[in-house]
Order: structure tokens, then C-alpha cells, then sequence
């Protein structure tokens, strides 16, 4: 019994179809640009690639607070992915990563410090300034020395706590002291900011020169008092992702959203400037 030619006109219209379907199933089969299910080849887009594994973030001490904050929320954004912090004086940040530590970004409270790194031949790309800081004298809760300015802490009877030169929060001291002509011979230079801090906290010093976003994010802990002088040290954060990254994907991703609205409301809610 011979085919109309309606009826071979209709199966061979549905034997391309079940042809075509199969090679979508595939390998994609071929589409105009205006169809719905064209892959991102064919569109001229790439799908995102989802980021996983764990991101090594060495930074400053003083970004403790508002980086483990935004770490919390890079992990939520990305499930599968894992924050891991390494907090210190820069300088210190620094010399691990050109002695050959793993990482994958570095943020650091100066941009000398970021230099150490950078001439090392250890990042990749150009580091990019993210925020800003400025000192304050932390004293003890209710400042029971009154201490109203630099010169204040001079008082032959007070403790008063530095950070090491060598560190951006030490160095940026220093400058502020130059700025007002003051000579001051602390009872201890300590290491890293957070260091400085803990000396008042603890009730080991009268006062401690550290930076406004600590003295914030110790609370009731300590008083704070600002001074003149600090407009003269303010200290630029650069951020950058080290050249041999172990995972560069999700280093970049961290970098994005540390510059990103978000990143920065964090930030400025911790009491940095904009860069």
C-alpha cells in the first residue's frame, strides 16, 4: 500500500524532530540566537563556574572584625567554599608570604607593606586600595586620666602602649607624634595593633595609640579619644591576589565583594573611611 504524500510529508517532519531532540541531549543541536534553549556557546555567554574549596586571606589585624563578617557571607553566597583567616601586623603578613606561606590575598594596613610583597614578585596584577584608617588614644573606660590629646600622654606617670615602628599602625603613630611635636617613651611597642589594644583592655595601660576601627570594636571596653593629629598619619589598605593563588577563582570572588557595596557597608559600619 504506497504513502500518501501528506502522511511521508508529517513522518519526516517527525523523524527530524526526534533526530534533533537527540543530538540536544548530546551535544546541543544547532538553534537561531532568539531560542530559549540555546547553550551559552551559541548565545555567546558562559555560565558562571561555581566556586568551591577553601580561600586563604592574610590581613591586617585591624580588619579582623569586618573580614571574618564579610568571610561569613562569602561562604553563604558560595556554599561549598570555606573562608580561612590568617590576622597579624603586616610586616609580619608579608615576610610569610615571600617566605613561600600558601595564600591567596593579602590585605594589608599600608601600602609600604604591600610593596614588600609586591616587589617580592608575589602578586598578581595591581594591588587596589580598599579603604582607609585613621588613629585614635584608646584609654581605659570613662578615661579616668583625662587624656584630651597627644601632649596628655606625656604624663610622667602614665602607661602608655605603642605599636612597633616596623608595623603601619606603629609607623602611622609615629607620624601623627611628628605632626605635633610630641616625645613620647611608651612602656612597650607591640606587634600588631590588636596587641596594643589588649594592654588597656587587660588594665596594663593607661592608653594605647591604635586605630578608630579597634577602639569601635572593643566596645565598652575602652574609651576613645580623637585627636588632631591623626589627619596627618591615615593609613590606605590595599588588597591583592597573590600570584600563585591555590585557588584564584574564589580569591578573586572574595576580592569583588570586599570592594563590592556590601564589602564596603560592612567596612565603613566598622569605622573605615572610603579609599
Amino acid at each position: 500500500m504506497k504513502m500518501r504524500h501528506a502522511d511521508r510529508t508529517r513522518w519526516t517532519l517527525r523523524a527530524a524532530g526526534a533526530g534533533c531532540a537527540a543530538l540536544l541531549a548530546l551535544s546541543g543541536c544547532a538553534s537561531s540566537d532568539d531560542s530559549p534553549s540555546a547553550t551559552p556557546e551559541t548565545s555567546g555567554s558562559a555560565a558562571p563556574a561555581k566556586l568551591s574549596g577553601e580561600v586563604t586571606v592574610f590581613a591586617a589585624a585591624s580588619l579582623k572584625e569586618s573580614f571574618t563578617t564579610l568571610g561569613e557571607e562569602f561562604e553563604k553566597v558560595h556554599p561549598g567554599t570555606k573562608v580561612t583567616f590568617s590576622f597579624g601586623g603586616s610586616d609580619a603578613l608579608a615576610a610569610s608570604i615571600t617566605g613561600g606561606a600558601p595564600a591567596d590575598v593579602f590585605a594589608a594596613a599600608s601600602p609600604r607593606t604591600m610593596r614588600i610583597v609586591t616587589e617580592a614578585g608575589s602578586i598578581s596584577g595591581a594591588p587596589a586600595t580598599f579603604v582607609r584608617n585613621q588613629l585614635e588614644i584608646a584609654t581605659l573606660p570613662g578615661n579616668p586620666e583625662r587624656i584630651d590629646s597627644l601632649e596628655d600622654l606625656t604624663g610622667p606617670d602614665l602607661k602608655v602602649v605603642l605599636c612597633d615602628r616596623t608595623v603601619p599602625c606603629g609607623a602611622a603613630a609615629q607620624k601623627a607624634l611628628e605632626a605635633g611635636d610630641v616625645e613620647l617613651t611608651p612602656v612597650s611597642y607591640e606587634q600588631d595593633v590588636k596587641a596594643a589594644l589588649n594592654k588597656v583592655v587587660l588594665n596594663e595601660a593607661d592608653a594605647a595609640v591604635v586605630y578608630k576601627t579597634d577602639v569601635k570594636a572593643a566596645g565598652d571596653k575602652v574609651a576613645g579619644v580623637e585627636f588632631p593629629e591623626s589627619a596627618e598619619a591615615v593609613n590606605d589598605y590595599p588588597i591583592a591576589l597573590l600570584k600563585d593563588a591555590p585557588n584564584a577563582a574564589a580569591a578573586k570572588a572574595f576580592i569583588a565583594l570586599v570592594q563590592s557595596d556590601e564589602g564596603q557597608k560592612v567596612l565603613t559600619g566598622a569605622g573605615f573611611l572610603n579609599p
